[in-house]
């Protein structure tokens, strides 16, 4: 059976946005798509369903069935967000990579390498992927929790920040928690990790101790932070992010 006739899960991306009719991603053959398009990129398998990603359809689509990856991350398994993710990463790849960085000359994607290539230079750009530490503080029973100026719902999550030159993770940890907060931590330990499309970075997740210092929190870069007792949270960032796996295992930590 070729591609065009089995079902797939399409990643249509117009304007970095998802077509998501019925505020879901699709499952359906290439061959029942209501348009054509002109580019189209297997990035993966789920359940042994490929995923697929798509450009440059050729028919205006719906506002109200275009949405972001957001919308997507309560209700796809973790492995299928990430692959959905991978797709929304490519469209910024080629956003910000149409031209080459070594000759300046128009770039196009390359779908057999998925990387954007430069025909005068002979030169392949592949996607640039943005690292990231964040990280969960614990005091005993109590969590530190930041606030964002974005986020505009009163959530609350762990400090984050990216990486920089010549930098060990755990030093970014270190340093991230101090201009964010000005504590300091210790027993910095990596948890788990999680590729995270906003627009592409990787988020790389660790869980720390407070050693000292009185909390300051930087207000250019935050609107709060405060210790929370693990059993009285304020609302925290959703399931299926890294920020919440982390939260839920520093709680675990304290009630042992």
């Amino acid at each position: 059976m070729s591609q065009n006739q089995q079902a797939v899960y399409l990643c249509a991306v117009v304007d970095g946005k998802l077509w998501l009719p019925h505020g879901t991603l699709p499952l359906l053959s290439l061959s029942e798509l209501p348009f054509a398009v002109q580019t189209t990129i297997t990035v993966g398998h789920y359940q042994y369903i490929p995923v697929v990603g798509a450009w440059n359809c050729n028919t205006m689509l719906p506002s109200e069935e275009m949405a972001g990856l957001r919308a997507l991350l309560s209700d796809l398994p973790a492995d299928l967000f990430a692959l959905v993710g991978r797709v929304v990463q490519l469209d910024v790849m080629q956003k910000q990579q149409a031209f080459c960085g070594r000759c300046g000359h128009r770039a196009v994607l390359d779908t057999q390498s998925v990387a954007m290539w430069c025909a005068a230079c002979q030169r392949h750009d592949y996607p640039r992927v943005s690292p990231c530490v964040i990280v969960a503080v614990r005091d005993d029973k109590r969590l530190l929790l930041a606030q964002h100026p974005r986020h505009k719902t009163g959530m609350y999550t762990v400090i984050a920040g990216f990486v920089e030159p010549g930098e060990t993770l755990e030093q970014c940890v270190a340093r991230e928690v101090k201009e964010e907060t000005g504590i300091e931590v210790k027993n910095i330990r990596y948890m788990d990790s999680q590729p995270w499309a906003f627009p592409s970075n990787v988020m790389m997740g660790f869980l720390a101790d407070y050693a000292g210092g009185q909390l300051r929190p930087d207000y250019e870069e935050l609107t709060d932070a405060q210790w929370f007792d693990c059993q009285s949270l304020p609302p925290v960032a959703p399931q299926g992010t890294i920020a919440r796996r982390l939260i839920d295992a520093s709680c675990a930590l304290a009630q042992e």
